[in-house]
């Protein structure tokens, strides 16, 4: 269809010169175009306001199992309540594949219990609760402490929903994105890089990304992130009849080729247990993602990094051209005089350490300022945001060479205040 433009001087002669049926014609067609020019500003607008993602939880330290069901009954709702907690520890330390243990042990070492759901009554306690564990106490049992390990590089994580004929990332807020940005990933060896979906992220990061091959477009939205590769975890839901049973279909998929590594299946009863069965669906994922690292397949792919090795290639060559064309053009060479043999002693590389900074993020300017005096701090290496959450507190995993002593000083002369836990450091202003 041919589009003609009508200049605006010219467009009350043309109304004037024309019938009764070409006047009406005209200002239709004007009216047209101004709504449509309205429409589509709202349409972009749109796009980019409203209720998107969730900001994903700041990492803890802590070992946390989640969704236990107790149903305990008793002399009184409260003595219910104390036992059902009781249960709930034991259970969650049996998930864990502890040793057998006293109540008393395993309660020792419990940090905190989350009330995801409870009731109670005269007699009864009915809940569905999370129990963390102290980290420096329960690990030396049950595995995540502070030891090395392999770590994989940053992984962006784009969760797709599929559910009612549709597929979401962060067009509107998922209960699978949900599950994800509730995930407690410090104890795993992935490092995960969690987006919040909030303004031209939702744009960029949707459901039909995976499909792409393009690796100069991959490269320009993990450069974003300060990603080395993507994973995809893929949730299709289908509901067996209103109000009824829940199935879920789960695939783990990685990198640029959407490749598939393994697939499940879970069933809710309801829509009220759908979030545990999300829940519980992100641990397995990571499981499969685990052992995906421990097998060497969670490697970034080389292709993303293409075009800095060309780049590195080219950059080769002409600095072999340079030194050849010097050699060319330097006068002979003369007799040099016999000069003292000088060993020097070989300078030990100064040891790379990991250190968890965390600081309070009330806005992206927060965010921005703690990253750039981190960067700017001496014997840094890296600086990536591992867990960002606007309006509380931030995660970053920094790399430093040498001691962290060097790192605090250079934090606090810039007018930072730094508290030291080992290697996890807490800054504010």
């Amino acid at each position: 269809m041919m589009t003609t433009a009508i200049p605006h001087k010219n467009l009350r002669k043309r109304i004037a010169e024309a019938g009764p049926r070409a006047k009406a014609a005209i200002v239709m067609c004007s009216f047209a175009t101004l709504a449509l020019a309205g429409f589509g500003a709202a349409r972009l607008t749109a796009q980019v306001e409203g209720d998107r993602g969730i900001p994903p939880v700041a990492n803890s330290e802590d070992i946390q199992v989640n969704g236990i069901e107790v149903d305990v009954a008793g002399k009184s709702g409260e003595e219910a309540r104390i036992e059902g907690w009781k249960q709930a520890q034991k259970t969650a330390w049996e998930k864990l594949n502890g040793p057998v243990m006293s109540t008393e042990a395993i309660d020792a070492m419990v940090t905190a219990v989350v009330i995801e759901r409870e009731q109670i009554g005269p007699r009864r306690y009915v809940a569905r609760l999370g129990v963390v564990f102290d980290r420096a106490k329960a690990g030396q049992y049950v595995g995540g402490g502070e030891g090395g390990g392999m770590q994989s590089a940053p992984m962006l994580v784009l969760p797709i929903l599929y559910s009612g004929g549709t597929r979401q990332v962060f067009e509107v807020r998922t209960a699978w994105q949900k599950a994800w940005a509730e995930f407690q990933a410090s104890g795993s060896p992935v490092d995960y890089v969690r987006p919040t979906g909030l303004g031209g992220e939702s744009l960029i990061l949707t459901a039909g990304q995976p499909g792409r091959r393009s690796r100069l477009w991959w490269r320009n939205i993990l450069d974003q992130f300060n990603a080395a590769d993507v994973v995809v975890p893929v949730a299709k839901l289908e509901r067996q009849w209103p109000g009824g049973p829940v199935r879920g279909t789960f695939t783990a998929r990685f990198g640029p080729d959407n490749e598939a590594l393994e697939s499940f299946t879970l069933t809710a009863r309801d829509d009220e247990h759908l979030p545990q069965m999300l829940a519980q669906a992100v641990v397995r994922m990571d499981a499969i993602y685990r052992d995906a690292l421990m097998r060497g397949q969670l490697v970034p792919d080389p292709t993303l990094m293409s075009g800095s090795i060309a780049f590195d290639q080219a950059l080769g060559e002409l600095r072999t051209r340079l030194k050849e064309r010097e050699i060319r053009t330097a006068p002979p060479p003369t007799a040099p005089a016999p000069a003292a043999t000088i060993t020097s002693e070989p300078v030990p590389a100064a040891e790379i350490q990991n250190v968890t900074v965390q600081f309070v993020s009330p806005d992206a300017a927060a965010v921005d300022a703690a990253l750039s005096a981190v960067r700017g701090a001496p014997g840094v290496q890296n600086a990536l945001t591992t867990s960002l959450a606007i309006g509380g507190t931030s995660v970053m995993r920094v790399s430093v060479a040498g001691d962290t002593a060097a790192l605090i000083a250079a934090l606090r002369s810039r007018g930072w205040q730094v508290a030291a836990n080992g290697n996890v450091l807490r800054i504010s202003r």
